[in-house]
């Protein structure tokens, strides 16, 4: 059955990823980005809407506008955020919130905005992108540490509330993605990235995509409050 999805932060990495896996399933795909939509082959099929996730009037204005053109949205995909790393002594106030007010307070707000018309329709599937930091933490990344932990209780808080309308809100925790973020890391830090992991690999944003689309199917309909890791072993923590 074909689907309105909305996946924000799509335009590049795992956000491209699963609006490609859910896009060429045959679905309805919007994405939003912040600072330039994706181009050619990668946007085929998809409405690009810009929306900083940070501004709750433009996340109004988003979901209103694919809504006009594809309908209420029934499966949300909350993947926009960012990095500002820094050991916590040098990270400033201004640092410490802005990654939480992307990265958590965003995913609460796109949340809120898709719950309205999936309550109506009773049917949902909301999946928040955390990370493996989020359980293990990293040191350097305090705020962006905390944001993705703070996704697992907003997810599970959700869930509850809204399990009775069959609107299930699950958690995907990756691990170290191929991306350009991770493309621009040193030769020496990926391979101790490599090291690290269980199956001594990098994962692909298509591997992540895979399980976030599972999790928006039919099958996954009696799985809520979930955490999935995508992550090769790496939360295991170390043998």
């Amino acid at each position: 059955m074909s689907r309105v999805v909305l996946v924000t932060g799509g335009a590049r990495g795992i956000g491209l990823a699963c609006a490609r896996a859910f896009a060429d399933a045959g679905n309805q795909v919007a994405i939003t980005y912040r600072s330039a939509p994706p181009s050619g082959d990668d946007a085929v099929g998809l409405l690009c809407v810009t929306c900083d996730v940070t501004d709750t009037e433009q996340v109004a204005a988003a979901f209103t506008r694919i809504e006009e053109e594809l309908g209420p949205v029934e499966v949300l995909i909350s993947n926009a955020g960012i990095t500002d790393d820094g050991l916590v002594l040098r990270m400033g106030d201004d640092s410490f919130s802005a990654v939480l007010d992307t990265n958590l307070t965003g995913g609460f707000r796109v949340a809120k905005r898709a719950i309205q018309k999936m309550m109506r329709a009773r049917f949902g599937r909301i999946i928040f992108i955390s990370s493996v930091v989020g359980s293990t933490g990293q040191a350097g990344q305090a705020n962006y540490s905390a944001s993705k932990a703070g996704l697992v209780g907003l997810a599970r808080s959700l869930a509850r509330e809204f399990a009775s309308r069959s609107i299930t809100v699950n958690v995907v925790a990756p691990g170290p993605i191929t991306t350009e973020m991770t493309a621009a890391l040193g030769e020496d830090r990926q391979t101790a990235i490599t090291d690290a992991v269980p199956l001594g690999r990098f994962g692909s944003p298509q591997e992540v995509a895979a399980t976030v689309a599972f999790l928006a199917s039919d099958a996954a309909g009696y799985i809520t409050g979930a955490v999935v890791p995508v992550d090769g072993g790496l939360g295991m923590g170390p043998t």
